[in-house]
């Protein structure tokens, strides 16, 4: 029968009971009938060669499944020897005789059934009104950072033709900073079924800068750093647009996700990742490659170092905010960037006026700014680092980050009408090598176990489909014969 003895004799203790709960389904049957070795029941064992045979048998699931649920071990012991007309391996027996738990969500939202062939209908993978909503939403939010991110450096390039100051155009854009937490409260006030006032709503985000709140020393370490990152930021990647065209910098921009990897990765000790690494490697070659595409002239060289430079400088913000304040909620990042506005008011005015006196960003009269320009430019960014910080609210990070690469091509068709750019083999493929790395960077942490998973479903698909197939036109015939049988039954 596949069992055998461990030695050892008889157990110790307890003996074995002679009462037996009852199956409904078989006649009752004295234990003395079938041996008196039944003390030793707790001693066997199937052989692995009789599981394989007897697998779709509840005798083997029984042994192999655990306490919860078992019945006795006479009980078990009789349906292997036969007992009681039970025969695991009769085409009659039922595998599944006890309910089993509920399914899990995942489970239940699947849909499973039979067909009428009598084949077990696929789980249909399907997605939920809300994904369906989020990637709707991911779609748009995408086109609006595409939109408002190109728009905005191809406007500051037409502003440079007649308002020659990329610093007070970053500290112009950077005053309307302090918009943030007054559209953020007018959002709440639409929103919250549970109405604050602007005071309460202050003092609720300022817990996120600590137990005292916002308090001067507070502003001077936590805010003045980030205030400085963000105009140095800003600052280098419009200068870097005097220097070269807007499709370099933009491509080269899309560098700081690797910069951020890196940084996460010595800093914040945050988990490695063999992608991420090749990810960064890409980014780094494609600048290396973009600065050959000009032959090494020193305009293009210094203009690649400041959008690189940059790029570093926005990674550097990025994990300094994640190192020194953490994750911040909807209303306390919206305080936190108005807070960099006011910064930017109370300390950084003094600088464009310097330059203004020593003629380093001079203009004749306030009659010839481009008012429209720096006005436009400046919506174009605020709207852009809205929808960047608080799309995610209806939609996935992931959608919103393509918006960035999805700018580069459309500053590269820009450029090709408006100004003298060559697009020639390097620069095309530093464009793209840059580009691969951006979006091997936008994978998910178990990416590579999301990928088995799906390889292993579509290997599974494969080979029920020829089954299928096979009992399709089996059964094809005998069911048209029986169609076409008339019935005289009456």
């Amino acid at each position: 029968m596949g069992i055998r003895e461990f030695p050892g004799g008889a157990p110790r203790g307890k003996s074995i009971a002679v009462g037996m709960r009852r199956s409904p389904d078989v006649s009752p049957r004295r234990l003395s009938d079938i041996s008196p070795q039944l003390r030793q029941l707790k001693y066997l064992v199937v052989d692995e060669a009789i599981k394989e045979d007897l697998k779709w048998s509840r005798s083997v699931e029984d042994l192999t499944s655990g306490p919860v649920g078992l019945t006795s071990i006479e009980e078990r012991i009789l349906r292997i020897t036969g007992y009681y007309g039970y025969q695991p391996w009769a085409a009659s027996c039922k595998r599944e005789e006890r309910p089993r738990d509920s399914p899990g969500p995942a489970e239940a939202q699947a849909p499973a059934g039979v067909e009428a062939g009598g084949r077990a209908s696929r789980r249909c993978w399907t997605c939920s009104p809300a994904q369906l909503k989020k990637v709707f939403w991911g779609v748009a939010v995408a086109l609006c950072v595409c939109s408002s991110w190109a728009g905005s450096t191809q406007l500051a390039k037409l502003t440079f033709g007649k308002f020659d100051a990329p610093f007070t155009l970053t500290w112009f854009a950077t005053n309307w900073n302090f918009l943030f937490f007054p559209l953020y409260y007018v959002g709440h006030v639409c929103k919250s079924t549970e109405k604050q006032s602007v005071k309460q709503r202050y003092r609720e985000c300022c817990r996120f800068f600590g137990d005292n709140g916002l308090t001067l020393k507070v502003f001077f370490t936590k805010a003045a750093p980030f205030g400085v990152l963000w105009t140095l930021t800003n600052y280098l990647y419009l200068h870097a647009i005097k220097k070269i065209n807007t499709t370099d910098v933009s491509v080269l921009f899309c560098c700081n996700k690797a910069f951020v990897f890196l940084l996460s990765w010595i800093v914040l000790r945050d988990r490695f990742m063999g992608v991420r690494i090749v990810a960064a490697i890409l980014a780094i070659a494609g600048i290396v490659m973009m600065t050959y595409a000009d032959g090494f002239h020193s305009h293009s060289v210094i203009g690649i170092a400041l959008v690189v430079a940059s790029a570093s400088m926005s990674a550097l913000y990025k994990v300094l905010f994640k190192l020194l304040l953490g994750s911040a909620k909807f209303g306390e990042a919206a305080l936190f960037l108005s807070i960099l506005g006011v910064f930017n008011i109370l300390f950084i005015t003094c600088i464009p006026i310097i330059l203004y006196f020593t003629k380093v960003e001079y203009w004749s009269s306030f009659d010839d700014i481009p008012w429209g320009n720096l006005c436009g430019f400046s919506v174009l960014l605020l709207t852009f680092n809205i929808v960047l910080n608080f799309g995610i609210a209806v939609t996935y990070p992931t959608l919103m980050s393509l918006g960035i690469v999805l700018s580069v091509p459309v500053n590269a068709v820009v450029d090709h009408y408006t100004s003298q750019i060559v697009f020639n083999g390097v620069r095309v493929i530093a464009i793209i090598i840059i580009g691969l790395g951006f979006l091997l960077l936008l994978l998910p942490e178990e990416w590579d176990v999301w990928l088995i998973k799906l390889l292993t479903r579509l290997k599974v698909r494969k080979k029920e489909e020829p089954a299928e197939g096979g009992a399709d036109l089996s059964s094809g015939p005998q069911s048209k014969n029986r169609r076409a049988r008339p019935s005289f039954a009456r």
